[in-house]
């Protein structure tokens, strides 16, 4: 199991459903807010925004919802006003961590993650402290009932996309980061709208855990995806089929 791409898997595993059906919400919430301020209140005009609807129906959100929080962040400026913000550090056995947030008050979000670090055996590091191992790249995933792989492979290298992977009953299109937009609605066209489609740091090499060392790890990031500022974890980790099979990640 590696780190980078099952990090969306993760929070599913505790806690009842309905509470992590309201993280899910507040988290997409925020970002279709931040989206929405920072470019046009219209998913057609603004790529970003239109991303963050693409995941708010990904889990159902009701469209009262997305809409609301549009007009919201359109209009006179009331509301939360969220940063973004990227934390790096390193968890147990010096794996690599980047965590982006979005946030009302830098110092609580701030005190939170140290916090986390702290008490799993980490240690949070300065801006860029760890990037360096990782490469940003853009992540388009289809369901695999749109096409047979052969099509889709096509499709997506003839748009410049780098790679295409099964994964489960997925399709996992991987791009460079300033290409994520144009390969996406390309294949948006072709495919109708995907699964998901993100911005994703991506390891360039992964460090493999023992069981006691994957499972603090694991702690580390379920508190930090447990804190509503925190949009997304990343880390540069490895587990054996068998570990993680035991561990049920």
């Amino acid at each position: 199991m590696s780190g980078h791409s099952k990090f969306k898997n993760i929070m599913h595993r505790k806690g009842a459903q309905d509470a992590r059906r309201a993280r899910e919400f507040a988290k997409i919430i925020r970002e279709i807010t931040v989206a929405a301020k920072t470019g046009l209140p219209d998913p057609n005009s603004n790529p970003r925004l239109r991303a963050a609807v693409a995941v708010a129906r990904s889990i159902n959100m009701p469209k009262d919802n997305v809409d609301r929080a549009i007009k919201k962040a359109a209009g006179t400026g009331d509301g939360d006003n969220f940063v973004e913000i990227r934390y790096e550090g390193y968890g147990p056995a010096g794996v690599a961590i980047i965590i982006e947030a979005l946030t009302d008050n830098r110092n609580r979000t701030a005190s939170e993650i140290r916090a986390a670090f702290n008490k799993y055996g980490g240690s949070l590091g300065e801006l860029n402290s760890v990037s360096f191992m990782f490469e940003r790249c853009g992540v388009i995933i289809f369901s695999s009932n749109v096409a047979d792989y052969d099509t889709v492979f096509e499709a997506a290298i003839e748009v410049e996309a780098d790679n295409v992977e099964r994964v489960e009953d997925d399709y996992e299109i991987t791009c460079a980061m300033e290409k994520f937009f144009m390969v996406r609605d390309a294949l948006e066209t072709k495919f109708k709208e995907p699964k998901s489609a993100k911005i994703e740091w991506r390891p360039m090499n992964t460090v493999v855990l023992d069981e006691d060392n994957a499972q603090t790890l694991l702690k580390l990031i379920d508190t930090l995806e447990d804190s509503d500022d925190v949009q997304n974890v990343f880390a540069n980790f490895d587990l054996p089929d068998e570990l993680a099979e035991r561990l049920s990640v």
